[in-house]
């Protein structure tokens, strides 16, 4: 079973990612330089939702997370 530490971290990595793409021209601009710029216009079909379910997981590891270290503390 993975770490609820590395799951926080890893959860946290994704969120960040999928929201620079979202939010700023990264994506846009790398898919131009490769020469897929013709699916730049599907791109919110799949960011958006991709976006929500990480906000979701980040949350929901960040909860394991806590709960992991309130056991923890109170031995």
């Amino acid at each position: 079973m993975i770490k609820p530490k590395t799951a926080l971290i890893a959860s946290l990595t994704g969120t960040v990612v999928v929201a620079l793409c979202c939010f700023t021209p990264i994506l846009v601009v790398l898919l131009g330089a490769v020469g897929l710029s013709a699916i730049v216009g599907y791109l919110d079909y799949v960011l958006l939702p991709v976006l929500g379910i990480l906000v979701a997981l980040t949350l929901l590891s960040y909860f394991r997370y806590r709960k992991s270290n309130r056991k923890n503390c109170c031995k």
